[in-house]
C-alpha cells in the first residue's frame, strides 16, 4: 500500500508493523549511530564507555488526553521529559528508544505527527540525540514508553546525593507554568461532567499570551537541557529534574543528601503554592558550592539536616507537594 493510497482515515490496524514503522522512520532524521534502526538492536558510540539510561511512560488518561494533545505535542513531550532526566545527571543525550502501544483504530496520521514531534524535540533540545530504535504493538489504551540514553563524556555523574551544607540552591527554568496550563485545561476545556473537550486551533488562538504560554509549557515542555549540561560542567554538587513539583523533588534531593533544603518564598514569584506544588515543569533543581560557578535563580540554601527535609521561610511546608500517580491518578480520557 503506497502513501498515495492512504487517506487520513487509514488506521494502524489496516497496516503491517513494517508499514507503520516506515511511516515513522521516514519522518525522522537519519541515524548517526554505527548501527541504527533496522537491526535487532542499535549500536551506539559512547566516548568514555559509560551510559546514562532512563525511561518514562505516558498513558492515555492519567498522563495525557488526546482531546488536548496533538500527535506532535505527544511526540515532543515524550522526548522532552526523557531528555531532561538524562541531562539532570550531567549527561549529553545521544539516543531515544521509543515504544508505542496503539489501538487498532489509531489513524496513520497520528504516527506521522508523533514522529514529527520526536524529531523536533531532539533538534531543539538535544541536537546530538536521535531515535535509534523501539517497538510497536497493539493495546486498547494508547501508551508511549521512551528510553533515553546519554554519554557522560568523561565527567562524573551529578547525583541527588551530592548537596553539602552551605551550598546554594538554584532552579534552572520556570516554576508553576505547566501546572497553570493543566489548571487551564481542566477549567476551560472540559464539559459539565468533567470530560475533556477538543482543544482546537481556534480555541488555542483565542487564548491571551499568558494562557498560551502556560498551555505550551504543559503540552510541549522545553527543559533547558543545554543549561543543565553547563551546570554540570560548572561544578554542580547535586542536580535533578523538577518533574513532580519543587517541594516533592527538593525533598527527594534533601533525603538523598542527608540535608535540609531551606527555601526563600520571595524567590518563587507571585504564586508560591503553585511554584512548590505544581508538577511537570521539567526545569532543574541544582546545588552549587562556593567554589563553583552557579547557574540559574537562587532560591535557598543547604542546611544541616533538621526535623524536615525542606523548609519555606524557616517553616515546614504543609501545602501540596506535587504529583504522585498513586494519589492523583485520573483515568478519564478524551
Amino acid at each position: 500500500m503506497t502513501d498515495a493510497e492512504l487517506s487520513r482515515e487509514t488506521t494502524v490496524g489496516e497496516l503491517s508493523e513494517g508499514q507503520i514503522l516506515r511511516r515513522i522512520l521516514d519522518r525522522l532524521p537519519p541515524s548517526t549511530a554505527p548501527v541504527g534502526p533496522g537491526d535487532d538492536a542499535a549500536v551506539l558510540s559512547v566516548p568514555d564507555g559509560r551510559v546514562v539510561a532512563t525511561t518514562d511512560t505516558l498513558v492515555h488518561g492519567p498522563d495525557f488526553r488526546l482531546a488536548w494533545s496533538s500527535p506532535f505535542d505527544l511526540g515532543f513531550k515524550a522526548a522532552a521529559v526523557n531528555l531532561a532526566d538524562v541531562a539532570a545527571m550531567g549527561a549529553r543525550p545521544i539516543a531515544l528508544l521509543v515504544a508505542l502501544a496503539m489501538p487498532d483504530a489509531t489513524p496513520v496520521s497520528f504516527v506521522r505527527g508523533f514522529a514529527d514531534g520526536l524529531a523536533a524535540a531532539c533538534a531543539e533540545l538535544a541536537p546530538d540525540c536521535a531515535v535509534e530504535g523501539g517497538d510497536l504493538t497493539v493495546s486498547d489504551t494508547l501508551t508511549i514508553a521512551v528510553t533515553a540514553l546519554g554519554s557522560l563524556d568523561g565527567r562524573d555523574p551529578v547525583r541527588r546525593s551530592g548537596a553539602r551544607v552551605g551550598d546554594g540552591v538554584y532552579v534552572i527554568g520556570e516554576l508553576g507554568e505547566a501546572a497553570r496550563g493543566l489548571d487551564l485545561l481542566f477549567r476551560r476545556f472540559t464539559d459539565a461532567e468533567g470530560t475533556p473537550v477538543a482543544l482546537t486551533r481556534e480555541a488555542r488562538a483565542g487564548l491571551d499570551s499568558a494562557d498560551a504560554k502556560a498551555l505550551s509549557r504543559q503540552l510541549t515542555p522545553r527543559p533547558p537541557v543545554a543549561e543543565a549540561l553547563w551546570a554540570a560542567a560548572s561544578g554542580a554538587s547535586a542536580m535533578m529534574d523538577v518533574s513532580d513539583g519543587l517541594a516533592l523533588d527538593a525533598t527527594r534531593l534533601a533525603d538523598a543528601s542527608g540535608v535540609t533544603i531551606a527555601i526563600d518564598a520571595a524567590t518563587l514569584g507571585d504564586d508560591v503554592a503553585r511554584a512548590l506544588g505544581g508538577g511537570e515543569d521539567h526545569g532543574f533543581l541544582v546545588t552549587f558550592g562556593a567554589d563553583a560557578e552557579p547557574l540559574g535563580r537562587r532560591i535557598g540554601t543547604v542546611q544541616h539536616r533538621g526535623e524536615t527535609a525542606i523548609t519555606v521561610d524557616g517553616e515546614p511546608w504543609s501545602g501540596r507537594t506535587g504529583w504522585d500517580p498513586y494519589r492523583d491518578w485520573d483515568a478519564g480520557r478524551g
